[in-house]
């Protein structure tokens, strides 16, 4: 299982998810956008402000102001390729 497939709903599930992100850049680094800490970091503040673009095209149902661990993985997910 990838970071991308795993299903983030609870902080265990969160755990495992952060558990595969360093797997998946050692192995795969040219899919990372923003493949060290600093632009990571920027494109996770730039995506933060722009998750909710995402939800509501994609997720209607999510709210991206009610802090979750969803939240906080897709946010990290984002910011893997976030430009």
């Amino acid at each position: 299982m990838t970071y991308q497939e795993i299903e983030v709903n609870d902080r265990k599930s969160f755990s495992d998810f952060l558990g595969l992100l360093p797997d998946e850049l050692k192995t795969n680094p040219d899919r990372w956008e923003n493949n060290q800490l600093d632009t990571f970091i920027e494109a996770m503040q730039r995506y933060s402000e722009d998750i909710d673009g995402y939800y509501n095209n994609v997720h209607p149902d999510l709210n991206a102001d009610l802090p979750t661990w969803r939240v906080f993985a897709d946010i990290l997910r984002g910011a893997v390729i976030y430009e």
